[in-house]
């Protein structure tokens, strides 16, 4: 039986898709292998939203080739779809199959017949790669989303259901658009089948995931909007714990702040992109708010839920940000209460009108700033932290522990060890007891009584 590997680099949209191929591969009678070295064909899914990320991906290639040089690489993903020419010319990679025909992976992979498909038996590693890439604008549909096998229940916790692909904004710093497509949405009902089918597979908690996921519903033939979406998965679905992904500044309506707040089903987390607290550089990126309509939307999720997890994606070095609007940024961000960031260094994408802007910032002080956001965030998480010692939090565990600890991850997104050992996948009432690394130490106290009507075999 051939065996297969997938490797997902970036969001949790490209996990979600690398999720489903893996099913789909399965069904057609591959076997999951637990690394690449021992794999037949292995499928890298990849990134292109930096030059970091697309050389992630070169070099997880050229190490695959190496260490199992008998294996055929098929490349996927965002980068696939944005320079396959540049990937199909890398030792080693038998397939580049970009997001417009990512469906067809498994049949390509596996066909016996060349009319059809080079098949996994009869390409030789030194011919060219065979290359499948089209307009990812002529596609309308999603990926197939995964239904979980028993074997990925004991793996994994907290699935991605990814409900939304692409994107109608043209933020001028952003490839993804032109990599994933138009916005498009996957029908209500099927949001709710393959939910159920998650809460059959036994899972407490599912994270809602897409490109552009507050546009959900907008494009549906009758159109709805995301907070439809969540109330009929609260009404017709019985999953415990649904986390939202991140949701675009815009699409935090006051409707949406109040089921989140009101819903002890939904977990206590908004992640809000943020890019840029200086409006210079916010109008220069094309982003459709201004830094006082974001701080407002930051300043009711907090006033809704004050111990939720708040956290942005940050840009430094964007063409034209000079040491005074860094600092109105850095000055923007201190003083919102975000508990968590993710900073990234500016990186020129190819095709975007970013890339072709005066004024583009050194990358050594570009870093240095991405530092200095670092470790801001750093502090703040910290607070947030320490402010739950000797309190009392719903976690997850997210796989069985050793004798010592059990990891697991808190409503409001802290990673906890909890000491002792727990099953996997069971929300859990714990008490803090200290702070320590990037996380908290717990102790369990009991199963939560939101996630079902017993307890955890600990305390039963």
């Amino acid at each position: 039986m051939p065996v297969f590997f997938v490797q997902n680099f970036g969001c949790r949209a490209t996990q979600a898709d690398g999720a489903s191929i893996e099913q789909q591969l399965l069904e057609k009678g591959l076997h999951r292998g637990v690394s690449a070295n021992e794999a037949d064909l292995v499928v890298l899914n990849t990134c292109t939203v930096t030059a970091a990320a697309d050389q992630d991906a070169r070099a997880a290639i050229r190490r695959v080739h190496r260490t199992n040089p008998e294996a055929k690489i098929l490349v996927t993903g965002c980068y696939a779809q944005r320079a396959p020419e540049e990937i199909a010319a890398l030792p080693g990679v038998t397939w580049v199959v970009g997001n417009s025909h990512k469906q067809q992976i498994p049949q390509i992979a596996t066909s016996s017949s060349p009319a059809d498909f080079v098949s996994l038996e009869s390409v030789a590693l030194s011919g060219p790669a065979f290359t499948l890439v089209g307009d990812i604008f002529a596609h309308t549909e999603l990926i197939a989303a995964p239904v979980f096998d028993a074997e990925g229940i004991a793996e994994k916790t907290r699935p991605n259901l990814k409900v939304q692909d692409g994107c109608n904004n043209r933020c001028s710093f952003c490839i993804i658009p032109s990599v994933r497509g138009q916005s498009r949405s996957m029908k209500l009902d099927r949001v709710l089948e393959e939910a159920s089918a998650l809460v059959a597979a036994g899972y407490r908690e599912i994270v809602l995931s897409g490109i552009n996921l507050g546009r959900w519903g907008r494009d549906l033939d009758a159109p709805l909007r995301f907070e439809q979406l969540l109330r009929a998965l609260l009404e017709h679905t019985g999953i415990a714990k649904i986390r939202i992904s991140s949701v675009e500044p815009m699409d935090w309506s006051d409707e949406l702040i109040e089921l989140a707040a009101g819903s002890s089903r939904i977990a206590k987390h908004a992640h809000v992109p943020l890019q840029s607290g200086s409006d210079r550089i916010l109008r220069a990126m094309h982003r459709r708010y201004r830094p006082w309509h974001y701080a407002e939307k930051i300043r009711k999720i907090y006033e809704a839920m004050p111990n939720a997890a708040i956290g942005a994606d940050v840009m430094t070095g964007f063409p034209g940000e000079t040491d005074e609007l860094f600092e109105e940024n850095r000055d923007f961000i201190e003083r919102l209460p975000f508990t968590y960031l993710h900073v990234f260094t500016y990186s020129s994408r190819p095709g975007t009108h970013s890339a072709a802007l005066p004024d583009q910032v050194p990358v050594e002080i570009a870093r240095e700033r991405t530092r200095i956001l670092r470790d801001l965030a750093a502090e703040k998480n910290l607070r947030f932290r320490q402010r739950f010692v000797n309190r009392t939090l719903e976690a997850i565990s997210l796989q069985t522990g050793d004798a010592d600890f059990t990891e697991a991850l808190s409503d409001n997104y802290l990673k906890v060890r909890i000491a002792g050992r727990h099953p996997a996948n069971e929300w859990m009432k714990v008490r803090v007891t200290e702070t320590e690394n990037d996380g908290l130490a717990a102790e369990a106290v009991a199963c939560s009584h939101a996630t079902s009507d017993t307890l955890c075999e600990n305390f039963a």
